[in-house]
């Protein structure tokens, strides 16, 4: 092999065709792809006799394809990082769980806290960033926080006001999901999948349960598609929604915070009239849906949602309305196209951005392949109104696409038995949750287990373009910047 793999999204492949290439060529090959357009979809470190088997996964969105290398490794390996900013979260947590040098990184500071005992992490690297000169000074925020927001460390340099830079330490928990998924699944493999990030139940186990039937050769039913799609746009909304409610809270415009935080609630329960849980938990299951919408239940949902989207409507015109929301929103919290870019920032952060991703148009699956999901047209500023208005345009696209498929459910079954995982096998499974892109990648062993199983939330993706949208911003702005993003703690910390 001397050159990368040619992947199907949710083809499974015989983990041998991965062969690795000698260390110059792979990371000559990945430069040059890269710079080619190639976008880094995952990045891992894949422990084997010897040494590690670094696999790296890139997309090519334009052209709904992927493709894959792989390099040997055993003490070190070469840091691509400098050129390809993209690759700095993937190549420092390569180093911390596999006890690897990334030599030539710009600052192989760990991800997570305590470091692993062997960490090549050079003494001082943990030590935060420093702005020295006269008037300036440091704000420390957390890691802990008031009320029930989890452990996450900001540090600001400044000068008066005026952030000069913002450095985020996460990874306070060490939730140990990923070793805990080895030699599965089992009977606790789901709920793991449904808790990865709480509020995002539906985008996670829909990719694991993606992955498992493709390593099984397992085909589930159209309906069980078009319910599992349905589940995935409440999702979206819900969260969107409530974002949008929060972000007016925090501008302290009171009528939309209100509206959004019931409507939010009112969301959730249609969820919950589906499956019993507001979140989701046990309706996507390897081999279809747990749970079926009878007539009746469809119209139901169908007279809820068209009320809630009434609300939603008017209570997120009243922020596009007002001029002090407005003030506050615009030019706020700016993260460029080129800046997105380099940072490989993902879903609606991306987007309103000018950075046209979408893993529904580019790599759909099931129901996204019979309606087809363009990138919406956003305002692309890349401040906190495009991201704001960016939620607005994706709660009306959920609530058509959940209108077209209530109305396009087709009969049959919800489920089928899936068969056994192949051996020795691997499968890349994409999905677009409503923070933006998900990713898994599962590795089976010579019996059909997962020997190795990597979950990619956006929010890995999209937590440094927070701190370059305080960059020269005010201190005052950054709550409002960081509800402009709303990433997950815990989805970081797997």
């Amino acid at each position: 092999m001397n050159g990368p793999k040619l992947l199907n999204h949710l083809e499974s492949y015989g983990f041998e065709t991965l062969a690795a290439l000698d260390p110059g060529v792979f990371y000559r090959v990945a430069s040059e792809r890269i710079r080619a357009g190639g976008r880094a979809v995952a990045y891992f470190g894949l422990p084997e006799e010897g040494g590690t088997c670094l696999v790296l996964i890139l997309g090519f969105d334009s052209e709904r394809r992927l493709e894959a290398m792989s390099v040997s490794v055993t003490d070190s390996f070469h840091s691509l990082t400098s050129e390809f900013p993209q690759l700095h979260l993937f190549e420092r947590e390569i180093s911390e769980q596999n006890c690897l040098e990334a030599k030539g990184h710009p600052w192989l500071k760990p991800v997570r806290y305590p470091l692993k005992s062997g960490s090549p992490v050079a003494p001082g690297t943990t030590d935060f960033f420093q702005v020295h000169g006269s008037e300036t000074h440091e704000v420390a925020v957390g890691p802990v926080h008031a009320g029930i927001i989890e452990p996450g460390h900001f540090r600001f340099q400044c000068h008066g006001e005026l952030v000069f830079h913002l450095e985020i330490a996460l990874g306070y928990q060490h939730r140990g999901i990923e070793r805990r998924l080895i030699g599965g699944p089992d009977k606790l493999t789901r709920h793991y999948m449904e808790t990865l990030a709480g509020d995002t139940t539906i985008g996670h186990a829909t990719a694991y349960c993606r992955a498992v039937e493709t390593l099984s050769d397992s085909k589930i039913p159209p309906r069980a598609e078009i319910l599992r799609a349905i589940m995935l746009e409440l999702e979206r909304l819900a969260n969107h929604t409530g974002d949008l409610g929060a972000l007016a809270g925090d501008v302290a415009y009171l009528p939309t915070a209100s509206f959004c935080g019931r409507l939010r609630g009112d969301l959730l329960n249609m969820t919950a009239l589906i499956c019993g849980n507001r979140f989701g938990r046990s309706m996507i299951v390897p081999g279809g849906t747990a749970f079926d919408i009878d007539p009746a239940l469809a119209k139901e949902l169908k007279l809820r949602l068209d009320a809630a989207f009434k609300d939603v409507k008017n209570a997120a015109g009243l922020l596009w309305s007002t001029s002090s929301v407005m003030e506050r929103f615009e030019g706020t919290g700016l993260v460029s196209k080129e800046t997105a870019i380099a940072l490989g920032l993902v879903g609606p952060a991306a987007r309103a951005s000018g950075v046209r991703l979408d893993t529904r148009h580019s790599f759909p699956v099931g129901a996204y392949k019979l309606k087809a999901v363009l990138p919406a047209d956003a305002p692309e500023s890349g401040d906190v109104y495009a991201r704001a208005y960016m939620r607005w345009l994706e709660i009306k696209r959920s609530y058509e696409l959940i209108n077209d498929f209530l109305y396009s459910l087709p009969g049959g079954p919800i489920f089928i038995e899936p068969g056994a995982m192949r051996a020795e096998r691997f499968v890349v499974s994409l999905n677009e949750g409503w923070r933006g892109e998900i990713c898994h990648v599962a590795v089976t062993d010579a019996e059909g287990r997962f020997r190795y199983y990597k979950v990619k939330d956006p929010s890995f993706n999209n937590w440094q373009g927070l701190a370059m949208a305080l960059r020269g911003g005010q201190i005052s702005d950054f709550p409002l910047c960081n509800k402009s993003f709303n990433l997950s703690y815990c989805g970081h910390d797997l």
